[in-house]
């Protein structure tokens, strides 16, 4: 390119040169580097905060995940010292060691809820009967009034309980079923 005109300068020129293809080439290089980087930095920051967003959410669901376990842990572990604790009173009370007074006092307690019965018939294990025979168990005696009883020796019961059947129904004060009652009920 030719100029055909002078160009008019107010003060005179110094280390002025004249434009290099190269040197505009590698300035319109360096520009789109220049967006370039800021592109790639601008999409990795973007990936980054997803990324981040992500693993909150995996986070939030493994602490979520875990207070659901600590919750089952608790109660599946009160549920086994519950069983463990009744299994401990069962063996504490087999082998608690059978007198006459705690004859009498589970007897005294089954004929507490003897009511209106003119008739009953009290099973109880044959050592047992013979126990308060042997004491002379005032229990022993028919009550006064209308009401009779009659003892009946019954070695499937265990011992220190007993069944008193009446006309109405059936008191079941064996050991096993008072403590069965003790059970507690299983958690939902």
């Amino acid at each position: 390119m030719k100029w055909s005109s002078p160009i008019p300068c107010p003060q005179p020129l110094r280390d002025v040169r004249l434009a290099d293809p190269a040197t505009r080439q590698r300035e319109r290089e360096e520009q789109a580097y220049t967006r370039g980087l800021e592109a790639g930095e601008n999409r990795l920051r973007e990936q980054l905060l997803q990324q981040r967003n992500e693993l909150l959410e995996l986070q939030n669901g493994v602490l979520q995940s875990l207070r659901h376990a600590a919750l089952q842990v608790a109660r599946d572990t009160e549920t086994t010292l519950l069983d463990l604790a009744f299994e401990v009173a069962q063996k504490v009370v087999a082998e608690i060691p059978i007198s006459r007074e705690l004859v009498e006092a589970n007897l005294r307690a089954a004929l507490a809820q003897v009511q209106e019965a003119t008739r009953f018939r009290i099973h109880l294990h044959p050592d047992d009967l013979a126990l308060l025979r042997q004491h002379g168990s005032d229990l022993l005696a028919d009550p006064p009034g209308p009401q009779t009883m009659q003892f009946v020796p019954a070695p499937h019961i265990a011992r220190g309980g007993c069944l008193v059947k009446t006309d109405f129904g059936l008191i079941d004060a064996r050991r096993e079923t008072r403590l069965e009652l003790l059970r507690p009920a299983p958690t939902p």
